[in-house]
């Protein structure tokens, strides 16, 4: 999906503007969150990538009971439940589609 189908993708779904709303306001420091962009952390997979890893239903544990990564400087992320759903709504728009 690109940049420009996610965006529009997110004005017409509130649940994945409200995903993206979140990842950028916690993730976007370090991730690449959107369809095209790079991360900024040499560290942190593009969620683009991340979502190919691992099926967004999947993080949703992670999400609420506390993310933790592998590496020191990454924070631990805990999200409210309704959250959880907003970001893994966004991260499953960010799957290729298939073709």
């Amino acid at each position: 999906m690109t940049a420009l189908a996610t965006a529009a993708t997110a004005e017409t779904n509130p649940l994945i503007a409200k995903g993206q709303a979140l990842l950028q306001a916690n993730c976007a420091r370090c991730h690449a969150i959107g369809a095209d962009d790079a991360s900024t952390h040499k560290d942190a997979p593009p969620f683009r990538v991340v979502v190919t890893r691992y099926p967004p239903d999947n993080l949703a544990e992670a999400l609420a009971e506390g993310l933790v990564s592998g590496h020191p400087d990454m924070p631990e992320f805990v999200f409210e439940p309704d959250e959880v759903v907003a970001i893994t709504t966004y991260l499953e728009s960010l799957k290729p589609q298939s073709k």
